[in-house]
């Protein structure tokens, strides 16, 4: 059995349901203090962050991570318990397996590893990871950023080991992600009889002609790294539950997923043109969840295809698909920020799992790109 399978049984045993870490930084902490990694807690609120870092000099190459998972659903529909992993035909199964136990686990490996083979390397590697990264968000890498601005601690490159994966170990690789923009919106009507509509005005009715034009509207075009950007709903209630009351207000929850073709003032304005335009009473809250990024210097990429290349002669597709990630906190300070992790086709789903011998890719993977970056 490997370091890295070994040490992802131990991380998914614990049950480290957002924002509960369960024990896995304590865990991960032991690994890499032997090794003469320093070790930092930076908690805020019920979210666990820890930053364990090896050299003080530039530049600064950190590998990001959260040890939280999402809840694990019907208990009854796993083949397992989600927390007791066992391996069955070559894959290991429990939650948070792919997402992302596994690529903590090859990362700390991997870094172990690099810091006893390279005592002396250039610059410094750092493990940073949070426990609030399925959940809202807010006491997480955001609130880390903001400690190491006020510190002037720089990153300068970031790779985040969530699964981007597709059918192999690195045909993807994540070089940005689009920006993810919330809204809640109430809508004030008059309760009333169905039978008296005259009496009442029925909030589901005035904004029906709005939400259809919110729909249907071409946003943006996208461009060469970005899809259009994408307006959906996601949750939409009014009434009282009885078939003959007019409501007397809606909410609904929306979400845009924009690309760097907008801003998020372009959208609002352009959300709360249409609402006016409709004659919409209405309040209306936005949430942004992160700023869409684009990492457009190469260093980090070229290292990251280079050891694709050297150690399966594989050349990664960029892509900038899926949801959100904790990059998003780490771009705007300037860093260089490329995602590879495992393939992500059971993420968030009943019987999560990753293939055993992916654990080994993964840090072997991570540790030629510690060479490319540091070993002179």
């Amino acid at each position: 059995m490997t370091d890295t399978l070994t040490l992802t049984l131990d991380l998914l045993r614990r049950p480290s349901v957002t924002p509960d870490d369960a024990g896995c930084m304590d865990i991960l902490a032991a690994c890499l203090q032997p090794a003469g990694f320093s070790v930092e807690w930076l908690d805020f609120g019920l979210t666990r962050n820890i930053y364990l870092k090896h050299g003080e000099d530039a530049p600064l190459l950190v590998f990001l991570g959260h040890t939280d998972v999402v809840p694990p659903g019907p208990l009854a529909q796993w083949d397992s318990p989600p927390f007791e992993p066992v391996i069955r035909d070559g894959l290991l199964y429990g939650r948070g397996a792919a997402d992302m136990k596994g690529g903590v686990a090859a990362m700390t490996i991997a870094l172990a590893r690099f810091v006893n083979q390279y005592p002396d390397h250039r610059g410094s590697v750092a493990l940073l990871l949070t426990s609030d990264e399925e959940g809202m968000a807010t006491d997480g890498i955001v609130r880390v950023m903001e400690s190491f601005a006020a510190r002037g601690e720089k990153i300068d490159w970031c790779l985040v080991g969530e699964p981007s994966s597709a059918t192999a170990t690195g045909d993807v690789i994540r070089v940005g992600r689009r920006g993810s923009l919330c809204g809640t919106l109430q809508v004030a009507g008059v309760q009333g009889h169905v039978a008296y509509p005259d009496k009442a005005d029925n909030p589901i009715h005035r904004l029906a002609p709005a939400l259809a034009e919110l729909c249907n509207e071409r946003w943006d075009e996208g461009n060469h790294f970005f899809p259009p950007t994408s307006f959906q709903v996601s949750n939409i209630h009014a009434g009282t539950g009885a078939e003959n009351v007019i409501p007397g207000q809606l909410e609904l929850l929306f979400n845009f997923r924009y690309s760097t073709a907008l801003t998020e003032a372009d959208i609002r304005q352009r959300v709360e043109a249409i609402l006016e335009r409709h004659g919409v009473s209405y309040q209306l809250e936005w949430r942004l969840s992160g700023a869409p990024f684009l990492t457009s210097r190469t260093t980090l990429i070229k290292a990251t295809q280079d050891a694709l290349r050297l150690l399966h002669n594989r050349t990664a597709r960029l892509d900038t698909g899926g949801g959100t990630s904790d990059g998003r906190f780490v771009a705007p300070t300037g860093a260089e920020v490329v995602e590879l992790g495992p393939c992500n086709a059971t993420i968030h789903k009943v019987n999560e799992c990753i293939a055993v011998e992916e654990l080994e890719t993964l840090t072997d993977l991570y540790h030629q790109i510690m060479v490319n970056l540091l070993v002179e």
